[in-house]
C-alpha cells in the first residue's frame, strides 16, 4: 500500500457514504482505507459492510464504544490500524476530488508533513449531492455548484486553480501550513515519534496540536491546500463547549512554550 486514508465517524451514514465514494474513484487505487469510528450505531458498521462488495479499496473498521466525544484516541487505534508507512487524514464529512490521494502522494517528502484546507458546502449542497455526482465529479465543477446555488466568493477559486496556478496560489497563501484533521499527511514514523494525537484533548485544536509536536520534532510543513481539494459536508456540532476549548488551549500553549514533543497520553496509552 503506497498510503493509508484515516478519518473518523460517528453515527453519520449519508455523509460517509459519500466520503467513501469519493475514495473510491481515486486516479490512484493503490491504498486503504481507515474508519476510525467513535462509538457508532449498527447500521454504520452496516453500511460499510455494503460498502465493501462495491468497490475495489480495501476498508479497515476501528470502532471503539461510544464514551462522549475521543476523537484523539480512536486516532490513535487508526494509526495502529494502519499497514502503509504513510499516512493522509481527513474527515467523514469531507468528500476528495479524485486527485486528491495523488496530490498527497506526489508531494510527500521525508521530513515534512503536508497540509491541505477544505471548502464548506452549505446543508442544500451537501444534502443534493449524489453518489453519481461524486463519480462524474459534479460536486467539484464550481459552474455545477453556482446551479445548486453555491454565492460567489473568492474562495470559489480553489475549484479551477490547476497545475501553476494551484503552486503559486499555494506559495503565497496567508494562511499557516498547520496540520489540520480534514486534510494533511504525514510519515507513520514522524506521527508514532510524537506518540500521536492527545487524547487528553476533545474538540477544539487537537490537530493543531499534534502538528505544535512535529514541529517540535523538527519536521518541516508543506502547503498543498489549492492542491488537494475536497468538499465538507454541513453539519452540527452539539459537542463544542467552553470549558473544552479552554482545557485544549492551555494544553497547547504548554506544547509551544515548553517545546513538547511527545504527549504522554497518546498512541501507547491504548491499545486494539
Amino acid at each position: 500500500m503506497k498510503a493509508s486514508v484515516i478519518f473518523s465517524t460517528y453515527n453519520s451514514e449519508e455523509w460517509l457514504e459519500k466520503v467513501i465514494i469519493g475514495f473510491s474513484v481515486q486516479t490512484v487505487q493503490d491504498f486503504e482505507i481507515i474508519i476510525a469510528d467513535d462509538g457508532s450505531r449498527q447500521a454504520t458498521a452496516d453500511l460499510i459492510a455494503a460498502l465493501r462488495t462495491e468497490i475495489p479499496i480495501p476498508i479497515v473498521h476501528v470502532w471503539q464504544e461510544d464514551n462522549g466525544f475521543q476523537k484523539s484516541q480512536i486516532l490513535n487505534k487508526a494509526i495502529v490500524a494502519s499497514s502503509s508507512d504513510y499516512l493522509i487524514f481527513t474527515d467523514g464529512d469531507c468528500i476528495p476530488r479524485r486527485d486528491f490521494v495523488a496530490t498527497h502522494l506526489a508531494n510527500r517528502e521525508p521530513g515534512y508533513f503536508l497540509s491541505g484546507g477544505y471548502f464548506k458546502l452549505p446543508m442544500t449542497i451537501s444534502k443534493a449531492i449524489t453518489k453519481e455526482d461524486i463519480q462524474q465529479q459534479r460536486c467539484f465543477d464550481l459552474k455545477w455548484l453556482r446551479n445548486q446555488g453555491l454565492p460567489s466568493s473568492y474562495k470559489n477559486i480553489k475549484f479551477i486553480a490547476k497545475g501553476f496556478w494551484a503552486r503559486l496560489l499555494n506559495a503565497i497563501t496567508p494562511t499557516n501550513a498547520s496540520w489540520n484533521g480534514h486534510n494533511a499527511s504525514g510519515w507513520k514514523k514522524d506521527l508514532v515519534a510524537v506518540n500521536g494525537f492527545n487524547q487528553d484533548m476533545q474538540y477544539g485544536g487537537q490537530d493543531r496540536e499534534l502538528g505544535e509536536r512535529l514541529f517540535n520534532l523538527g519536521l518541516r510543513s508543506k502547503q498543498i491546500r489549492y492542491s488537494a481539494i475536497c468538499v465538507h459536508l454541513d453539519h452540527k456540532r452539539g459537542y463544542v463547549n467552553e470549558e473544552t476549548w479552554t482545557k485544549n488551549y492551555n494544553i497547547r500553549k504548554n506544547t509551544r512554550e515548553n517545546k513538547v514533543v511527545r504527549t504522554p497520553n497518546g498512541i501507547d496509552s491504548n491499545t486494539l
